[in-house]
């Protein structure tokens, strides 16, 4: 393998290719990145065996060849070299060379034969997408899936077709939210469970297609999206995804309208006083048209703040999570939030004021 390519696409590469990397003891080949050269690109393969990835870089091919390498000490070099713009690399002797115009790193070779080959989902169904509709979709839900993989399906998120919608969505049991992204779906697309850690991946790589079309796949075992110069593919989970629509309220005995920006500050203001469970007690004064939000510990002290709300219906006192509550809020694009209280002891939903396609439950505490 001898080539030169340009720095700047070859470090991307590399950065994209090495969060799929693995430090496997059993299978030290995981922790590598391996690299091909053919026609007029470096092909920058790595795999966990849980996702795989491909990104091709035009390069100036002299000799071809294929070599596997750590990349994480590629990426060291390079990072810690001056910034040509060019670099330079060439394998001798079962190791790899790469050289700038100030700097040059003898890598040492792993056996390539003993990389895993990325699967392909020839035959799948595959439909054309934006990748920000991905990484909107996944990024708007997946901090309510499970962090305990006792139920996998619970640690993921789940993308299916409703009509002309994506539908993203991921509970944990304590809350569930839901995002609705119009596509103009063609075609069906049969309920598909990512375990978190790969769909946050999925999110990352589907950046990559910003305004540019990309094609997404899925089989029987695996989803996978490929667009310009990357193939990323993972796995998906066995099973079924809970009937999640029987818990969303269809009716609610209290409902207050604030200000996404007030409901921020008043919540920040919760995390320094809250206890170790992170427990905020809202109380809704419909008479008086205000919100209160209180919070205590022990060890810290009290604090309490009012928000000014338009409310309707019964006065309610409900303690949650601030936590919970906090990590919605980046997903609703509406200045003004509502809250819809369905009792004491049953599921709060929060959603945009004017925002149909994002939808939000959250479980009280128990006081």
């Amino acid at each position: 393998m001898k080539l030169e390519c340009s720095r700047e696409k070859i470090e991307k590469a590399l950065n994209l290719a090495e969060r799929a990397t693995s430090k496997n003891p059993t299978l030290p080949i995981l922790s590598c990145i391996l690299l091909e050269a053919k026609s007029n690109s470096l092909l920058v393969r790595a795999t966990n065996l849980d996702v795989g990835i491909e990104v091709s870089v035009p390069a100036k091919v002299e000799k071809e060849g294929v070599v596997a390498i750590k990349g994480a000490t590629l990426i060291g070099f390079l990072a810690n070299t001056f910034s040509d713009k060019q670099i330079f690399i060439e394998s001798a002797d079962g190791n790899v060379v790469v050289k700038t115009n100030n700097g040059e790193a003898t890598l040492k070779g792993f056996p390539v034969e003993d990389f895993p080959k990325t699967p392909k989902l020839s035959g799948a169904s595959g439909i054309i997408i934006d990748g920000t509709v991905l990484s909107n979709g996944i990024r708007s839900v997946f901090y309510s899936a499970s962090i305990s993989h006792i139920k996998p399906e619970l640690a993921s998120v789940v993308l299916y077709g409703e009509g002309k919608n994506l539908v993203f969505v991921s509970t944990d049991s304590f809350r569930l939210a839901e995002k609705k992204i119009s596509v103009g779906l063609a075609k069906d697309i049969p309920q598909t469970i990512i375990p978190i850690k790969n769909a946050t991946e999925l999110a990352r790589v589907s950046e990559e297609f910003t305004n540019k079309n990309a094609k997404l796949f899925i089989g029987k075992n695996q989803i996978a999206v490929e667009g310009e110069n990357i193939y990323f593919v993972s796995r998906i989970v066995e099973g079924s995804f809970p009937d999640y629509r029987q818990i969303i309220p269809k009716e609610s005995k209290t409902e207050a309208v604030v200000l996404k920006e007030d409901l921020v500050k008043s919540l920040k203001m919760a995390t320094v006083f809250s206890d170790s469970f992170n427990q905020t007690t809202f109380s809704v004064s419909p008479g008086k048209k205000k919100m209160e939000l209180k919070a205590k510990s022990a060890e810290i002290g009290e604090g309490a703040i009012t928000l000014q709300s338009a409310i309707s219906g019964e006065p309610v006192e409900i303690s949650f999570n601030h936590r919970y509550f906090s990590d919605c809020l980046p997903s609703i694009q509406s200045d003004s939030v509502s809250i819809s209280f369905s009792g004491a002891s049953k599921p709060t939903l929060i959603r945009g004021v004017s925002d149909t396609s994002f939808v939000y439950i959250v479980m009280p505490m128990n006081r």
